[in-house]
C-alpha cells in the first residue's frame, strides 16, 4: 500500500501532534484557539489523524478519557521525516481567503449602510481573537519547546488583527 499524498492540512496535524502527542479532541481545541492561523471543519481534525496513523506517520494508542477512552496520537519516525522534508521546501506567500475583501469589492450591489454594518460585524471577531491571543500568551511558558515559535506567531496574529482594524477604519472613512 502506498502512502497517501500529504496535504498542507496533513502537515498542520503532524505539527500540532508534535513530540507531546495529541488526541483529536486536543486538535479541535487547538484549532479553535488558533483559528486566526488555520481553519478547517472539526470533522477533518478527527479524520486526518486516523488517515495519518494508517499511513504510518502517527502512532495511535488508546488512553482513558473523562467519559470514555480516547485515541492519543504521537509522531512516528516517518512523521518526523515527513515534517523535516516539508519544512525544507520553499515557502510561497500564504493563501489568503478574505470574505470582507470580497464583500467590499461587491459593495456596488449593496446599500452602503448595510455593507458597513456587515463589515463592522468583524470587530466582534477581532475582539474575540484579541482575547484568544491574551490567553495564548499565558500558555506560552507552559510549552517551552515551542515558546519562541508561539510568541512569534502570536505577534504576527496581533499585527493581522490590527491591520484588519485599520482597514475597517479606512473603509468607514472612505465609503
Amino acid at each position: 500500500m502506498s502512502s497517501p499524498k500529504l496535504t498542507p492540512f496533513s502537515y498542520v496535524v503532524l505539527t500540532l501532534v508534535g513530540e507531546s502527542g495529541a488526541g483529536a479532541h486536543d486538535l479541535v481545541r487547538m484549532m479553535r484557539d488558533g483559528r486566526i492561523y488555520w481553519t478547517a471543519p472539526e470533522s477533518q481534525y478527527y479524520a486526518e489523524p486516523k488517515k495519518l496513523a494508517q499511513a504510518g506517520y502517527l502512532s495511535a494508542t488508546t488512553q482513558p478519557g473523562r467519559t470514555h477512552s480516547r485515541t492519543h496520537y504521537t509522531l512516528t519516525d516517518d512523521g518526523r521525516q515527513a515534517l523535516r522534508e516539508w519544512l525544507a521546501t520553499p515557502m510561497p506567500f500564504p493563501r489568503i481567503q478574505s470574505e470582507p475583501v470580497v464583500r467590499l469589492l461587491g459593495g456596488e450591489y449593496a446599500d452602503r449602510g448595510e455593507l458597513l454594518a456587515s463589515l463592522n460585524a468583524l470587530r466582534k471577531d477581532l475582539d474575540e481573537l484579541d482575547a484568544s491571543l491574551r490567553a495564548a500568551e499565558a500558555r506560552e511558558q507552559g510549552l517551552p519547546r515551542r515558546a519562541t515559535a508561539l510568541r512569534l506567531n502570536r505577534r504576527l496574529a496581533q499585527r493581522i488583527i490590527d491591520a484588519h482594524r485599520e482597514w475597517l477604519e479606512e473603509v468607514q472613512a472612505e465609503l
